[in-house]
């Protein structure tokens, strides 16, 4: 872990009109640079860490009589600050001109602009957080819902690299083990992989087991998930996607083909981000209505979950069928709508999931709905802790995914009585994979890739 030897400076807060906005620097001169801008009492450099401090700010070496703003700044000494080196935080007013130019003379007086997440990526190379806990960071910044929210804050908190610090202790443990049978087997006592390291690796299994076992709704409250509405025209398709919204976003009337293009809203069900989609009817069609269905096939395509939309006051069978055809290949439920009318027989059988009656006009059945979007796409159950559910990253989910992998094949190995340097090798694999989640064993390329996607600033 190297140590920065220039002094970055960034805006922290969002631009446009505000109470506040902050600008902060980071490094081994951030406390010289910030008191050739900053006029108090005394200097910053004088003063106690971590009390704030009254003042105004000046261009560098310029005009006395023509002040930037009136500030409040904080120091904070290496190692307690965010990025683990010196850093300053400078508060002034909000708004589009304040902020800029504070920053402006913070970088003519000495500082450098920051590049995207450098400000987190100097706290993960100075060993103060570990690339778990990073990627953490954005993904709270990211977040669309609650849960969301909660497990990355958990991340930041640490829970997921203590179990996978514990993991990776007690493989270590078992690989040592190995080695001292393959390197000192007359000393030892042979070379048959002993007991206790067999163990190890059974509890390092149970452990990654459990974690990927909530991974895939970490990962879709990460992420989110696309529910596509999909039906025949004026099958009320446009009502149950304003009803699920709880507002008027798509046109609603009763000629058909009214939607000829996909509208997408994103909503909050149980804790998952959904993009849901309303399209155009599916039928045989011509000109502007043809390109509507095709647009909806084409999302249909990329879809985690389609709800297929029947009129319950119709005898539907062949639509059924005709939708049942067109989602075979991914996950659906049947919705039918109108339930507030009359209803015809269902005459035939439903391929997809249960009945679920439905009315956007009176809301019945919509709480039944909801609930089962959420199952079906693998959200908690009432009353469960989803903040178990540590995993929320695709690029740890392979990872442990290939640590399990390793494991596995070490234990087989051990137990078919192979060679100690074969179950060694399954064993050190494992160890990269999970380095490769914690950061011990990212490549440049990779933590290149992971700040990038961060604000400049953080």
């Amino acid at each position: 872990m190297s140590r920065a030897v220039d002094t970055i400076a960034a805006i922290a807060t969002a631009p446009g009109a505000s109470a506040l906005a902050v600008v902060r620097l980071s490094g081994p001169a951030a406390v010289l640079i910030a008191d050739r801008v900053f006029r108090g009492p005394r200097p910053l450099a004088s003063g106690p860490a971590r009390t704030l401090r009254h003042g105004w700010a000046f261009e560098a070496g310029g005009d006395a009589d023509a002040p930037i703003d009136e500030v409040m700044a904080v120091v904070l000494r290496a190692p307690a600050s965010y990025s683990g080196e010196d850093m300053v935080e400078i508060t002034c007013h909000g708004g589009t001109r304040s902020a800029p130019r504070l920053l402006a003379a913070l970088l003519a007086a000495g500082a450098r602009a920051a590049r995207p997440g450098e400000f987190t990526e100097r706290a993960f190379l100075g060993g103060r957080i570990d690339l778990a806990q990073a990627e953490a960071i954005a993904d709270v910044i990211h977040a669309e819902t609650d849960l969301a929210q909660r497990l990355a804050a958990r991340q930041i908190e640490g829970a997921l690299s203590r179990g996978l610090s514990a993991t990776a202790e007690e493989l270590r443990g078992a690989l040592a083990e190995v080695e001292a049978r393959v390197d000192f087997a007359e000393d030892v006592g042979g070379v048959a992989v002993p007991a206790s390291a067999s163990a190890a690796m059974a509890d390092a299994a149970t452990r990654l087991a459990t974690l990927l076992a909530g991974s895939d709704l970490g990962r879709r409250a990460r992420e989110g998930v696309r529910v596509v509405l999909v039906g025949m025209p004026n099958a009320g398709k446009s009502s149950l996607f304003n009803a699920l919204l709880g507002e008027d976003r798509a046109i609603v009337t009763d000629t058909p083909g009214t939607t000829r293009d996909a509208v997408t809203e994103r909503i909050d069900l149980g804790g998952i981000p959904v993009r849901l989609v309303d399209t155009a009817g599916v039928r045989d069609a011509s000109g502007v209505e043809r390109l509507g269905v095709e647009r909806t096939l084409r999302e249909l395509a990329e879809a985690d979950l389609a709800l297929c939309v029947l009129d319950s006051t119709k005898d539907t069978p062949f639509e059924m069928h005709a939708l049942h055809r067109l989602v075979a290949t991914r996950p659906g439920l049947d919705v039918w709508t109108k339930a507030d009318l009359p209803r015809r027989p269902v005459v035939c059988g439903n391929a997809i999931a249960d009945n679920l009656y439905v009315s956007s006009i009176t809301g019945d059945g919509l709480p039944e709905l909801r609930a089962a979007i959420v199952r079906a796409l693998g959200g908690p159950a009432a009353g469960a802790n989803a903040a178990e559910a540590l995993v929320t990253n695709s690029r740890h989910i392979d990872a442990l995914g290939r640590a399990a992998a390793a494991i596995a094949s070490a234990r087989a190995a051990a137990t078919a009585g192979e060679p100690g340097e074969i179950v060694a090798g399954e064993v050190r694999l494992a160890l990269e994979a999970l380095g490769e989640v914690t950061g011990e064993a990212a490549a440049p390329d990779l933590l290149e890739r992971i700040f990038a996607r961060f604000c400049i600033g953080k």
